[in-house]
């Protein structure tokens, strides 16, 4: 779907002498300095009734008038009754807790049932923002909060601060073998070189940084939060899995399965049991884009992940009784 942005204003006479990409930067301040230069490229910015280039600069008091084509979403994209776990939501963002198994974006073998065809149904008006609304994503198998912005302005504002790596993402793990501390990760992650559908450890690869702590030692696995200064594909997952520590249930990373030794035929079977990585999104905060005060939310880990830390902490004690 392609809908066309109006924006009309007048070039403060304080901007004489610099950049038509800057000025505008300034004057539309809700719109990033990239996204105005292509507008500008594509011929949808007129100053005074004419098409300048972005390095042109201006004067002071032009009139100005843009009408941008923006596709939005892809018009396969389809809106879907599906229930949405919303922890808040206002005219600018919407939070949401999203379950395990639930893909964020259709794609190849994913057409329907995903986060986009729920939000699309939610609030049709997404389809006038880019991937309707997801500024970020997190995996399939993974669960928690997500944050989606629901104007053109929030996109933006939501957008910078990820890029500007302000967004607070903490991430609740149970990796497998036990750490004797906490550290940090800084490694880049990029495209497995010959299994596409994974992410590695590569020096062509994109900054990625992890931070990571000790919550619960059991005998075989560990308790962990994460904090993110990036968002790479799989980051936690990569990262994890670098240090030798992957998370239990990862069916990429994972590895061999480890049991504790002489551990109960209940405790064996349901870590055999897990089938997605034991990693939930529990904290996320940013900067409002309409109110710009201090906003974040936190959410307890889902009920299966509860079971199997509850499961650990008795296989602990029973050994110690022994």
């Amino acid at each position: 779907m392609t809908n066309t942005l109006t924006l009309t204003g007048i070039i403060p006479d304080d901007c004489a002498g610099i950049r038509l990409d800057q000025a505008l930067a300034q004057l539309f301040s809700d719109y990033s300095r990239g996204q105005i230069t292509k507008w500008i490229k594509a011929g949808y910015v007129l100053i005074d009734g004419k098409i300048l280039r972005p390095k042109d600069s201006v004067i002071g008091g032009e009139q100005v008038e843009i009408n941008a084509q923006i596709k939005a979403v892809d018009e396969k994209w389809q809106a879907e009754a599906i229930q949405l776990d919303i922890i808040h939501e206002d005219q600018d963002i919407l939070i949401i807790n999203k379950p395990a198994g639930m893909v964020v974006h259709p794609g190849a073998g994913n057409h329907q049932g995903t986060l986009v065809n729920a939000l699309l149904h939610h609030s049709p008006p997404l389809e006038g923002v880019p991937r309707a609304g997801i500024v970020h994503r997190i995996d399939k198998g993974t669960t928690g909060l997500l944050m989606i912005a629901k104007t053109l302005q929030a996109h933006n504002s939501l957008v910078s601060q990820l890029q500007a790596r302000t967004v607070q993402r903490e991430y609740q793990a149970i990796a497998m073998g036990v750490m004797t501390a906490g550290g940090t990760v800084d490694k880049p992650i990029g495209r497995h070189h010959t299994e596409r559908k994974r992410m590695a450890i590569t020096n062509t690869g994109k900054p990625a940084t992890t931070h990571y702590r000790v919550e619960q030692r059991f005998r075989a696995h560990t308790h962990i939060r994460c904090k993110l200064e990036t968002g790479r594909t799989h980051q936690i997952r990569v990262h994890m899995a670098h240090i030798r520590y992957p998370l239990l249930g990862d069916p990429s990373y994972g590895g061999r399965l480890r049991l504790p030794k002489g551990a109960s035929e209940t405790c064996q079977q349901a870590l055999q049991n897990f089938k997605r990585q034991a990693l939930h999104a529990g904290l996320l905060g940013f900067i409002h884009p309409k109110t710009e005060q201090e906003v974040s939310w936190r959410i307890d880990i889902p009920d299966d992940m509860q079971t199997i830390l509850n499961i650990l902490a008795d296989d602990m004690l029973q050994e110690v009784e022994k």
